[in-house]
């Protein structure tokens, strides 16, 4: 598994040095993702220097930077470790408290009267307190990242990432809210239980089958929206990348063979919400047989790797197996989105070097793209669920946002999370 690894490395201030650096890493196969100076004193630097470093990769990489004469390793950095040191989020109050007036108003005796009205009309509650801007992100760790079943604490930074995510991007209050349970009955029983707490639910990182009859019970129980963002969130940003992808390389979605290689969580809602969207020829491959039935379902063709890869003019993998595309599996002209994070089924500059007209992972087709602005939305037109209408909007809007010759826009970009969120609000309206 590739992890960010964050080396400390010290060179001569002098023409060349760092070239010398970064060709030992390319010569070990290593991508520089971030490089930025730390200090610069005595006709010395020391640079920060990130790296996607696999767990199995030489290590002697840092032998031969130090048998440069003009430099040597210090060590690694702990920048990712400092940016989660005590947690990613907080809750902070929307005034100043800063007389005894305004606390009496907010609190005792103020808020009885506040309280009694919504007791009287419990749709107050969107008027005077935060509901409408309040997310439950739900996990049982059984499914994390590319981690898999490491646990509901373990995968505590990741849910806090959302969160942090929501409140910069839309404005939105997410509470990472962890489950000790995989009983998918014990999990509904518990998120219905807190329920009144928030405006929607986000189910994250539960693995599938038990994924998929957690979200139908809570659906079939709650007014309010509910949504499985490995399922959905990841299908939409797929679909905007597959529209461009398709207008890029001159198909249409609707006359494409699109092959679906990993039947998942993921791979399941992305084949979902094609369906939804009238592609009419979809392949799907996995080796769990009981995926494959729901796969076909659906109206999906059950096929293997092999034919996926000799008929589909679309190829989306969401398999969680790095390297599973060979070079020699693309065909010219072919769209590969290999969307596994960390590590994608193939390295897209290796399907373009094998001849994809395009080609893409699950670092830029990612669903951050997507969850905000499809919370926003749906809380913003007090939704009581999320409908194919919604997700296919958002899509749209993601895919209309994205540049010229892009397959998907800048996830940092407001706007885009703006004009997903208007298109969610007006979708759930109509």
């Amino acid at each position: 598994m590739k992890i960010p690894e964050i080396l400390l490395i010290e060179s001569e201030h002098k023409p060349g040095s760092l070239a010398k650096i970064l060709a030992v890493l390319a010569e070990a196969g290593l991508v520089v993702e971030h490089l930025v100076t730390v200090r610069r004193e005595q006709g010395r630097t020391v640079w920060e220097i990130t790296i996607d470093m696999d767990e199995e990769s030489d290590l002697g990489v840092f032998d031969k930077i130090d048998a440069l004469p003009n430099a040597r390793v210090l060590g690694k950095s702990d920048r990712v470790f400092n940016r989660h040191r005590g947690g990613k989020i907080r809750i902070v109050s929307s005034q100043e408290i800063g007389s005894q007036q305004i606390l009496r108003d907010l609190y005792t005796p103020g808020v009885a009267r506040v309280c009694l009205a919504i007791q009287a009309d419990p749709a107050k509650a969107w008027e005077y307190t935060n509901l409408p801007n309040t997310v439950a992100i739900v996990t049982d760790g059984s499914a994390v990242l590319g981690l898999g079943n490491i646990g509901p604490v373990a995968g505590l930074p990741v849910m806090e990432g959302k969160a942090a995510l929501f409140a910069s991007l839309a404005g939105i209050s997410g509470v990472p809210i962890l489950m000790n349970t995989q009983d998918p009955d014990e999990i509904v029983a518990a998120v219905a239980a807190i329920a009144p707490s928030f405006g929607a639910i986000q189910l994250e990182d539960i693995g599938a089958p038990a994924c998929f009859e957690i979200e139908s019970q809570l659906v079939s129980l709650l007014d309010k929206p509910v949504l499985h963002d490995d399922q959905h969130g990841t299908a939409v940003v797929a679909l905007a990348a597959v529209r461009n992808a398709g207008r890029l390389a001159g198909q249409l979605l609707s006359d494409s063979v699109v092959g679906q290689v990993g039947l998942g969580a993921a791979g399941y809602g992305i084949a979902r919400l094609l369906r939804a969207r009238g592609t009419r020829t979809l392949l799907g491959a996995d080796v769990d047989l009981a995926a494959v039935s729901r796969f076909e379902a659906l109206g999906g063709q059950a096929a293997d790797l092999a034919r996926v890869m000799q008929e589909a003019d679309i190829v989306i993998a969401t398999t969680g197996v790095r390297g599973l595309i060979k070079p020699e599996m693309v065909r010219k002209g072919q769209v590969v989105l290999a969307l596994t994070n960390p590590d994608p089924e193939i390295e897209p500059r290796d399907a373009r070097a094998a001849g994809a007209s395009f080609a893409a992972d699950g670092k830029s087709i990612n669903n951050v793209l997507g969850f905000p602005g499809l919370f926003r939305g749906a809380l913003d037109a007090r939704a009581t669920r999320f409908t194919d209408a919604m997700l296919l909007s958002a899509a749209e809007a993601i895919a209309d946002q994205a540049g010229e010759n892009e397959l998907v826009p800048d996830a940092l970009n407001p706007a885009v999370h703006r004009a997903v969120a208007e298109a969610v609000k007006t979708a759930a309206e109509a």
